[in-house]
């Protein structure tokens, strides 16, 4: 742990059901953790007993694991960084690929620096490998990819050479797309190419994998070559032409026959004969194989046929863990290396303090700044480990540290708490091993420090270091459910389990409303319904009752107000007037990407929205605030003229449109997508009247009046759905979908396959039940991943009776326990 330069952190990315969890075993039965016959079939980072039953990964897991590079010849490839023997400590962490758990995604991208992505040979790229990786791209972090699953292209589907290499070159293709669309210029090129053995080939759940160096390291002893030549020559337009034994870039002889691709001569065609001879039965042959590839049965193994005595000779011939493991040491960045780059993405404060060049530098004597990514559960009831990773400094038991929220803010001490650290800890799968230690570069768990963080934090050791940045997600929590205790005595137990809930999962909400209900707020239904499990099973421990899930939707204005709105202060002596207008659908984008915010230069931001928007340059300059939660894509602009103690009541103002975005007029949601133009403000004379108890009330009154004068709307989410299915399946989908308001955009065929991809917009309103509903559509041949894509404007009025809209917003206000009726202007108004 102490080698930094010899320590590689990495997760291993992809598309749900792309066989991360399989791979990962062939690693781990590669460091002696499981029996190399079991690997594939273990999932031994699948930890929790549900994601064993359901076959798919729901939670990160990290081990780390201690190899030695059996060919010392291999350390001199690794060029552009130092490397110290050729002992290394990869420690790997197994993200879910399931859409829902995207959050869980961001939060192991945080703490590594490269990334393995798993691309299933068949499907080929889906929505959630370009997700994961635009993730990975924009955290810079270094991406290899693994095409999997080659022996059902070789079992199932029968391809040709040909044809499968033209399909491994479409998915390489389209990854290093993904690539070049989000790759940030610091990192530099990033694509990954077989040649130059980014590209490992495999079968993890037969534990046998290659890249192309194996091959040129075999074939370079056999030609005498040098093996970079000949890596070149394995992939691409390269011929060999047997009888003149010269490579020739035609694929035909000067007697114009058919020649044969280097990579379908040299690589595929000794796995071709394998499968062949194996499957088929042809003893003798597949005898004469194993002599001439020097491949050693045991004993017991001699008796075995077809596909189990294929995955024993597969991995005895090209071990799948070699291959990772090469293509990581080799190509994927030390801590000291990545932390130069990704410092600036890392760190909140000024560059050139203390703590920035301690994380620069990645130096374990610097001071200790950790970032704390999320909480894993021990096996005490309630207590967590901090999961996190040391950018500079060294942790050890029973060190004094500063644990800094998110909100904390250098200098104040907010969100601040000083405290030891219990224990430190290593992460290993489902167990954990005690440390002394831990030096910068390395991930590591905290014992004593989980009642201080609810889900994310930076712990450290100097008194001015300012916040790690803040995770974002891909995902946010749309799907809402209602939580009730069956017996009225347990009602302690759930509020202390929300809490819990609430920092297990990175991107779980949970509130309780005004109504008094206690809401658990999810990324999507599957991930609603493992959080739910959880609180009952494990966090609270009582039994439960759940109300069905909701939508949270989105209060907006469609147009600008009809007349300026006047609210006036309790004593009379304040007035504001006020207008609303909708903001671009754009603005509101980038603000929510964080692409505009409160933090920029304000003369920059202001230029910005001129050309862009068609602002007025002067009014742009005097944004108030972003809202709701300081940051919401909703604004409250000053275009007043020459008003007297304007700016004492500025603080009052915000904190009031703060509020009144928060909880709309319409059903108590978020406002989105509003521009506030205060208009004109009489204030009293004398400071003691015009204090924030008179101000608050009116302003948050006079937005109010704003948004019910602006033509007010709902948005309401919608996700986007993709769908793989076989082409005899498309009638289904679209029925299924008429039915539930959706609508398709893109239906495309995947080459060479009669699969078709297929997709469409979805309010998440009628996306509860949808899979089963699908399954059952087309003969459970369907099956769909569905991601938080926009907001979306519902047609209809909230406040006129008689439309879809209106019953919903009713709806709505009566589980809030609101009045039903939305109240009128005579509330929020003294005169017009």
């Amino acid at each position: 742990m102490d080698k930094v330069t010899n320590i590689r952190n990495m997760s291993v990315i992809a598309h749900v059901d792309h066989g991360k969890s399989t791979l990962t075993d062939s690693l781990v039965s590669k460091s002696g953790i499981i029996s190399s016959g079991r690997a594939g079939e273990t999932r031994f980072m699948d930890t929790r007993q549900d994601e064993q039953d359901r076959g798919i990964t729901i939670k990160s897991t990290a081990i780390s694991m201690y190899f030695e590079m059996e060919n010392p010849d291999d350390i001199l490839e690794i060029k552009n960084q130092k490397t110290d023997g050729h002992s290394f400590l990869i420690n790997l962490i197994d993200s879910p690929g399931h859409v829902d758990f995207s959050s869980e995604v961001t939060a192991a991208l945080r703490v590594t620096d490269g990334a393995l992505v798993v691309v299933d040979c068949i499907e080929g790229v889906c929505v959630q490998t370009e997700t994961v990786l635009r993730q990975a791209l924009t955290e810079r972090i270094k991406p290899v990819v693994v095409v999997n699953k080659v022996d059902r292209a070789l079992l199932e589907l029968q391809l040709t050479k040909e044809d499968l290499y033209n399909t491994f070159q479409r998915t390489v293709e389209s990854v290093n797309v993904i690539i070049a669309t989000y790759v940030d210029p610091v990192l530099g090129d990033c694509q990954v190419y077989p040649d130059k053995g980014t590209v490992a080939f495999a079968s993890g759940l037969h534990g046998w994998g290659f890249t192309l160096r194996q091959f040129a390291v075999r074939y370079s002893k056999k030609f005498g070559v040098d093996k970079e030549k000949m890596m070149v020559k394995l992939w691409g337009e390269n011929y060999f032409n047997p009888k003149t034994k010269k490579w020739t870039t035609k694929s035909t002889d000067a007697e114009g026959k058919p020649l044969e691709r280097a990579f379908n001569m040299f690589v595929l065609d000794p796995i071709f004969k394998i499968f062949d001879s194996v499957m088929n039965f042809k003893k003798d042959q597949t005898a004469t194989l194993l002599q001439k590839l020097e491949i050693k049965l045991a004993a017991d193994e001699k008796d075995l046929e077809g596909k189990q005595l294929l995955k024993v000779v597969m991995r005895k011939f090209l071990p799948a863990g070699d291959a990772l493991l090469e293509m990581i040491c080799i190509h994927l960045p030390s801590p000291v290396t990545a932390q130069r780059y990704r410092v600036e993405n890392l760190y909140e404060g000024p560059l050139d303090d203390e703590c920035a060049i301690g994380i620069r530098d990645c130096n374990p004597n610097g001071p200790l700044m950790l970032y704390v990514s999320k909480m894993v559960p021990t096996s005490d009831k309630g207590r967590f480990y901090a999961f996190g990773r040391v950018f500079s400094g060294t942790v050890r038991s029973g060190l004094k540290v500063r644990i800094q929220g998110p909100n904390y803010e250098p200098g104040s001490k907010s969100d601040l708490f000083v405290k030891s650290v219990q224990r430190t800890v290593l992460m290993m799968g489902r167990y954990i091993e005690a440390l002394d230690d831990c030096p910068a570069g390395n991930i590591v768990g905290l014992v004593g420090v989980d009642q201080f963080l609810v889900k994310s934090g930076t712990i450290t050791t100097s008194e001015t270091a300012h916040n790690m940045k803040v995770m974002k997600f891909s995902v946010s929590p749309v799907v809402q459910c209602a939580v009730e205790v069956k017996n009225a005595n347990d009602l302690p137990k759930l509020v202390e389990g929300l809490k819990r809930l609430a920092k297990s999962d990175p991107c779980v909400l949970t509130l309780t409303s005004d109504s008094g209900e206690h809401i658990v707020a999810a990324a999507g239904e599957l991930h609603l319904e493992i959080c739910l499990k959880d609180l009952e099973e494990d966090h609270a421990g009582v039994p439960l009752k759940f109300g069905d899930p909701v939508v949270q939707y989105r209060e907006t204005v469609q147009a600008e107000s009809t007349i300026d709105c006047l609210s006036k202060s309790p004593n009379k002596h304040n007035r504001i007037y006020m207008r609303g207008m909708p903001l671009d659908e754009e603005l509101s984008n980038e603000i929510e990407a964080g692409k505009i915010g409160p933090r920029d230069d304000f003369k920059i931001r202001a230029r910005e929205l001129a050309d862009k928007y068609g602002w007025d340059v002067a009014e742009a300059r005097k944004i108030w605030c972003f809202g709701p939660d300081t940051s919401g894509p909703n604004l409250l602009v000053d275009t007043t003229k020459a008003v007297q103690y304007l700016n004492e009541i500025k603080d009052s103002c915000v904190a009031a449109f703060q509020w009144a975005t928060k909880e709309g007029p319409i059903a108590d949601e978020n406002l989105r997508g509003c521009r506030f133009n205060i208009l004109d403000v009489t204030l009293h004379a004398d400071a003691i009247h015009r204090g924030g108890g008179q101000i608050i009330p009116t302003c948050r009154r006079v937005v109010y009046a704003s948004v019910l004068t602006a033509s007010p709307g709902i948005q309401e989410p919608v996700f986007l759905v993709e769908i793989q299915c076989p082409d005899s399946a498309i009638g289904g989908i679209y029925g299924v979908l008429n039915r539930r308001r959706g609508h398709v955009f893109s239906e495309e065929q995947r080459p060479g396959t009669p699969m078709i991809t297929v997709k469409a917009y979805l309010p998440v309103n009628e996306s509860f039940g949808f899979s089963a509903d699908l399954r059952a559509g087309t003969a459970g041949q369907a099956f769909p991943q569905c991601v938080f894509d926009h907001w979306q404007l519902m047609n209809g009025s909230p406040v006129e009776p008689g439309n879809k809209v209106y019953d919903i917003i009713r709806a709505v206000r009566k589980r809030k326990g609101l009045t039903e009726d939305i109240p009128g202007l005579d509330r929020y108004y003294d005169k017009l």
